[in-house]
């Protein structure tokens, strides 16, 4: 199976506004009627790495323009003005928009190649936030009636673990919030994996979360350091597409792509072996920040053709397109 990039990619670079000079990059996406909208990360420098939240739109899916000329959101809204705030993903339940993120207290300076590396800075927090488990990554949850107003309802990680990637399925399960997770100090034989997967949690509220479920761990070369969500889960007549990410020993990023049971989403049904999509062209092999990335966040179905939506090398936004039957008959010849 071939996904089709976009002629004009990369679709979103930076420039225009101070706070995204530098990057902008894995993106949430949305389908409402005929218009997408998309929430980028941004950052405006290196040195510090500090990330924001825009919102853009478009009527075509590849031309996109800023709603607003500010961010939507920013890690001082949470408390940490020196933060950043990292990888949205973002549903619709039930008319109203939900918004989950990473966020760091201090500004961002991960680098898994050794080069390249942003500066990273510390700042003194005053009571809990001060301590050093405070400066974890954790993930949380935002929502909203508009696209550009987001509250804060609640972190769904505890802030001792890096737990990225938590993604929500956009409806409840069986009457209860379903989210994926990627807790990463979740190794070892009592967890049943030596690599970090992919876990699920269930909520009634989004305030307290369920002990995490393992539903998959890495298994082929490509994916040999780790697995994690990428873009919230597509509901099919078969089950639930999901897209996620696989990291190899070389710190090569490629996507694949499983098919979850609609009522328990806990099951694979089928996975493909191999990935989907892999870096190969200048814009995913070269950038200002991390090589040989290709990183989807964002995937909507219009028309039979599913769009996803994929960070580039941490400096840039892709756009590659593959009809919805191709992926679920790619998925029929992997099941279990």
């Amino acid at each position: 199976m071939y996904l089709t990039r976009c002629p004009e990619n990369p679709i979103i670079v930076p420039g225009i506004y101070p706070w995204r000079k530098a990057s902008s990059f894995n993106p949430a996406v949305i389908l409402e009627g005929d218009t997408f909208y998309l929430i980028e990360r941004a950052a405006g420098g290196l040195r510090p790495f500090h990330c924001f939240f825009g919102l853009l739109k478009s009527f075509d899916g590849i031309h996109f323009i800023h709603v607003k000329d500010e961010p939507i959101v920013s890690p001082a809204d949470l408390g940490f003005p020196y933060g950043s705030i990292q990888d949205p993903r973002l549903v619709k339940i039930e008319e109203r928009y939900y918004l989950t993120y990473a966020l760091r207290p201090s500004s961002y300076g991960y680098s898994p190649t050794g080069t390249g590396k942003p500066e990273e800075i510390r700042y003194s927090y005053p009571g809990v936030y001060g301590l050093p488990e405070s400066f974890m990554t954790r993930s949380g949850i935002m929502t909203s009636d508009n696209l550009i107003d987001w509250k804060q309802v609640a972190y769904t990680t505890p802030k001792e673990i890096n737990d990225r990637d938590n993604i929500l399925f956009p409806e409840k399960i069986r009457g209860r919030f379903a989210l994926l997770r990627r807790p990463e100090e979740y190794i070892g034989p009592q967890y049943k994996t030596d690599k970090p997967g992919i876990w699920l949690s269930y909520s009634d509220d989004l305030l307290s979360w369920t002990e995490p479920t393992l539903i998959a761990v890495p298994q082929e070369p490509w994916e040999s350091k780790k697995i994690g969500g990428s873009a919230p889960p597509i509901k099919t007549d078969v089950g639930w597409l999901t897209l996620y990410h696989g990291v190899d020993d070389d710190n090569i990023y490629r996507a694949g792509v499983m098919l979850l049971d609609l009522q328990y989403p806990t099951q694979v049904i089928a996975r493909v072996k191999g990935f989907i999509l892999e870096p190969s062209t200048y814009y995913e092999r070269f950038g200002l920040y991390i090589p040989n990335v290709v990183f989807p966040t964002g995937a909507v179905v219009k028309d039979g053709l599913i769009y996803i939506y994929y960070g580039v090398t941490d400096t840039a936004i892709a756009l590659a397109t593959v009809p919805l039957t191709e992926v679920l008959t790619l998925l029929e010849h992997h099941t279990f």
